[in-house]
């Protein structure tokens, strides 16, 4: 994870989401950080292809396309139950009450953060985060075909 960030993880709980390589794709992050600061973002993408391709995406102005699919009443309330689920994930390590009831990537209400909810659908799995799905499936990055350059990595 260091080798991927350029610098040390800050507290990394586990790895949420791996690679088909088996390098890690998504940590979980506690939700106070070691030097006591509120860290309401517990699924935080590592990969660098992954994170590579959601900047690309967010680049090409999809927000605001991605964010109508939230008129839509069944994505809307698959996001809000994304929301409660991250919630609940996150609760397990503690609950500062700086970020009581704020998940990331702007759920459930709007799309903020392609990154965050992408990290949230690799840790959760398909179908749990309608959002992240999207995200996923209109970038250029897929978790089932690895690009990893870290050696000894698969290709």
């Amino acid at each position: 994870m260091r080798e991927q960030l350029g610098r040390p993880m800050r507290g990394v709980v586990g790895i949420a989401a791996r690679c088909v390589c088996g390098n890690p794709t998504v940590v979980a992050t506690e939700p106070r950080l070691p030097d006591g600061s509120p860290f309401p973002t517990f699924y935080y993408l590592t990969h660098p292809g992954a994170t590579a391709a959601m900047s690309e995406l967010e680049a090409t102005h999809v927000m605001k396309e991605i964010e109508a699919l939230l008129e839509d009443e069944d994505i809307a309330a698959g996001y809000r139950e994304a929301h409660e689920r991250y919630l609940a994930d996150r609760a397990a390590y503690g609950e500062p009450g700086e970020i009581a009831g704020i998940s990331a990537g702007g759920m459930p209400t709007r799309v903020k953060c392609l990154h965050a909810v992408a990290a949230h659908a690799l840790a959760a799995g398909p179908g749990v985060n309608p959002i992240g799905d999207v995200a996923l499936e209109r970038s250029s990055w897929s978790p089932a075909r690895c690009v990893c350059v870290t050696p000894g990595a698969g290709g």
